[in-house]
């Protein structure tokens, strides 16, 4: 019986607690609530409007994807925070979670903070842009995309190819649109049986005549290499990034083609076959 009045005893202070608990935790439930809706509202009016800022000033497009990205992650944080201290989550409590949590998160994705980190020395110092034409990590492609993490190339194939931006911000990278010009080098083996000063004539005139190829500075040619089959000129000549490649492409097609009809023989390798009398 002593026990049964216990029991209703406790039920009843229980409830006497929850009578009293309750109206105030319901109202922190319902301010947080309040809160978590006004506070995805404002972050998302704050996002439109620092959209729009972007758009009407002139930043570079991959700076302004992660200060929108950074910018929307700071303002939910401070959101998460203000919604667990209305329920009643202490600060020096929160303090040690987060801190706790940011431990255990750093410890887990060590590489992704690399990465992170290699992003914003990338947007810093900028060692490339958008539409820039680079070579890095054994692949060649323009940059399409600057995000937190990764940094994306299109390559000639038209693959996209995806680089972690820790290993790119701490490897060497090769901008080629870093100046606005380029020097080519070709190398051409003619036969030790050819005139020199004929091919280099020939080589110069290609070059003379191609209207991608600047003038100044002027093309020159060199006797590179006396090899063992061939005699190797090296033309080097300067165009504008943007024609480089059909230039380059017009003066290979051009060289075989006249050299072809001054009789300027280019080595290839051959097989000659010997048949021994019986």
């Amino acid at each position: 019986m002593k026990m049964i009045n216990g029991y209703e005893e406790s039920i009843t202070k229980a409830q006497e607690w929850l009578w009293e608990v309750l109206p105030g935790f319901a109202t922190s439930i319902i301010t947080a609530i309040l809160i978590l809706i006004l506070g995805l509202w404002l972050i998302k009016f704050i996002n439109r409007m620092v959209r729009k800022f972007f758009s009407r000033a002139d930043y570079d497009p991959s700076l302004e994807s992660f200060l929108q990205s950074f910018i929307n992650i700071g303002l939910k944080i401070v959101l998460f925070v203000l919604v667990i201290t209305e329920l009643g989550v202490q600060s020096s409590s929160l303090v040690a979670m987060l801190g706790a949590a940011g431990l255990a998160i750093g410890l887990a994705l060590q590489g992704s903070l690399a990465n992170f980190a290699g992003g914003v020395l990338i947007l810093v110092f900028k060692p490339f842009k958008l539409g820039d034409f680079i070579s890095a990590q054994g692949v060649d492609g323009t940059v399409k995309e600057i995000t937190i993490f990764t940094t994306k190339l299109s390559t000639f194939g038209n693959q996209i190819a995806i680089i972690p931006n820790g290993q790119l911000s701490n490897n060497n990278i090769i901008n080629y649109n870093a100046q606005s010009t380029r020097r080519d080098k070709i190398t051409v083996g003619i036969g030790y049986s050819s005139n020199i000063k004929q091919a280099k004539d020939i080589l110069l005139q290609i070059c003379a005549e191609n209207e991608d190829i600047l003038k100044d500075p002027a093309p020159e040619v060199y006797v590179g290499e006396l090899a063992d089959s061939s005699v190797n000129l090296s033309l080097r000549f300067w165009a504008e990034n943007e024609v480089f490649w059909a230039a380059h492409f017009n003066v290979l097609e051009e060289l075989k083609n006249r050299f072809d009809e001054a009789g300027i023989e280019i080595p290839f390798p051959q097989r000659v076959l010997h048949q021994e009398k019986a």
